[in-house]
């Protein structure tokens, strides 16, 4: 399988990473701190995991749309939905429990619409850069397949990471504000990775 297209040199391949690392820390450390709205049994994790792939299945969509809007402009959106999802993060700790310690004790229906309402910003966001970089990646390569392929093992090879990460070793040395934070310094790494390679390219 050919690699050679833009969408793989170092820099976009390593901001994806880091993307995939983050979205599963985030997922994991957000779900902890909604337990206390969702409950702690298989509906609860039900819920976050449904609203999670809801928003990322918003965002590819959504992706995809800017992509075809915007076909020159997509590593700029790559890095601004990165930035974004650093934002939210860095004030999702704060966020997140100020409406756990509101609204605990909805029902479930309810409970379920207040984690989308918390999560779609930061999912849509995640969910819009991988259909944004399989289409710069077929304006390099020409073969969809190649890009989408590539990029998803990229993707899920961060992902994978993050849960290993979280789980065996980040949660006994850190408290969930500071995994939260530092998923929030790998959106910011992976957005300001592409901003340099992308500002590299125009000098």
């Amino acid at each position: 399988m050919s690699l050679r297209f833009h969408a793989t040199t170092w820099p976009v391949a390593a901001a994806f990473f880091l993307s995939g690392f983050a979205a599963l820390v985030y997922q994991l450390a957000w779900q902890r701190l909604l337990f206390v709205v969702v409950g702690v049994d298989i509906e609860s994790v039900t819920i976050i995991v449904s609203t999670f792939m809801l928003g990322l299945g918003l965002g590819a969509v959504l992706g995809g749309q800017l992509a075809d809007r915007w076909p020159r402009h997509i590593l700029v959106a790559f890095c601004a939905f990165e930035a974004l999802i650093a934002l939210y993060g860095l004030a999702s700790v704060d966020l997140l429990q100020t409406c756990a310690a509101m609204f605990a004790g909805l029902s479930r229906p309810a409970a379920a619409a207040l984690s989308f309402a918390l999560l779609i910003l930061p999912t849509v966001c995640m969910g819009a850069t991988l259909p944004m970089l399989v289409a710069h990646g077929w304006q390099h390569s020409g073969n969809v397949g190649v890009s989408t392929g590539t990029l998803y093992f990229i993707n899920t090879l961060g992902a994978a990471c993050g849960a290993f990460a979280i789980g065996f070793f980040l949660l006994y040395w850190l408290d969930l504000r500071q995994v939260v934070w530092i998923a929030a310094g790998l959106n910011a790494c992976a957005s300001s990775v592409v901003a340099m390679s992308l500002r590299g390219r125009t000098n």
